[in-house]
């Protein structure tokens, strides 16, 4: 079990990032889904380890993280956003010295670093050094190193960015095999990056949760307030004042949109399911008219 107990995070100036936030974590995906700046990047590094909470507790089997970081650390795995690597060296060079770095025998480690090499696909360019890879490569190599000592809590934050669709769907496949027997905590802002592997997600703004359930608990919250509608490219900029839209494209007609709203908003309005991006359109769009 891993758990955050009444977490708070306050940076210099005053600044909130995490705002008493309590999770408690077991096996499988749990998927914090949130704007830019919403503290979902500072929760993440209290919860590695990284830095430490201004109150609250981390734990992990009980033990407390924040005064004995080891306890966690030596079964963690952590991408953050921002991942560095020495760029002279090859992917395999580098993964082997993190190897050796966490403490793994020499042979095994080789082993596990060809291994994860061909897991996220980066066999063919192994000879190559780092600084000459995308930034979609290093992103697979920041991903392979989070999983060399098989550790049974993954943090990672915003691990598609900079990923093309295929290796998109990749990864999202290797997280959910990943989470049968381990606690994965993954934070985005990339709505299908969540809806298809996490089944427990949290809606984070302003460093509060704000939403927390499974994905059929949180789209019932907005069952039957979702409306697809084709308006006059005249009437739109009244349609955005008054309604949450979710998408917009243009046809020969006139304007589609799709939008939310407790009543249906113009006469020929088709009540369509609920996804996803509906719920946190509906969760953080209501929080930031509140704050205006």
């Amino acid at each position: 079990m891993f758990e955050l107990i009444d977490v708070t995070k306050v940076y210099r100036g005053g600044k909130r990032a995490v705002d008493g936030i309590t999770m408690r974590l077991g096996p499988g995906v749990v998927g914090l889904l949130g704007p830019n700046g919403a503290g979902k990047s500072s929760l993440m590094r209290v919860a590695a380890t990284v830095t430490r909470p201004t109150s609250g507790r981390v734990l992990f089997d009980g033990a407390d993280a924040v005064a004995r970081p080891d306890v966690l650390r030596r079964h963690l795995g952590y991408l953050p956003q921002d991942f560095g690597v020495y760029p002279h060296l090859t992917a395999r060079e580098f993964l082997s010295y993190l190897a050796a770095v966490k403490g793994l025998p020499a042979r095994p480690a080789r082993r596990r670093v060809d291994e994860l090499l061909e897991l996220v696909n980066l066999t063919e360019a192994v000879k190559r050094p780092l600084g000459g890879y995308s930034g979609g490569m290093l992103r697979r190599v920041g991903i392979a190193q989070t999983l060399l000592a098989d550790p049974r809590v993954l943090i990672v934050d915003e691990p598609t960015a900079g990923l093309d669709p295929e290796e998109r769907v990749r990864f999202r496949n290797l997280l959910g095999d990943l989470a049968i027997d381990r606690t994965v905590l993954l934070s985005t802002h990339i709505v299908s990056d969540v809806e298809s592997v996490a089944g427990d997600i949290a809606i984070v703004a302003h460093g509060r949760v704000l939403r927390r359930g499974t994905p059929d608990d949180l789209l019932s919250e907005v069952a039957g307030q979702v409306w697809e509608a084709v308006v006059d490219p005249a009437v739109l900029p009244g349609m955005r004042a008054r309604h949450a839209v979710s998408r917009m494209v243009r046809t020969t007609d006139g304007v589609r949109l799709r939008l939310l709203s407790t009543a249906r908003p113009t006469i020929d309005a088709v009540a369509v399911p609920p996804d996803l991006e509906d719920v946190y359109l509906a969760v953080v769009g209501g929080v930031r008219e509140a704050v205006r």
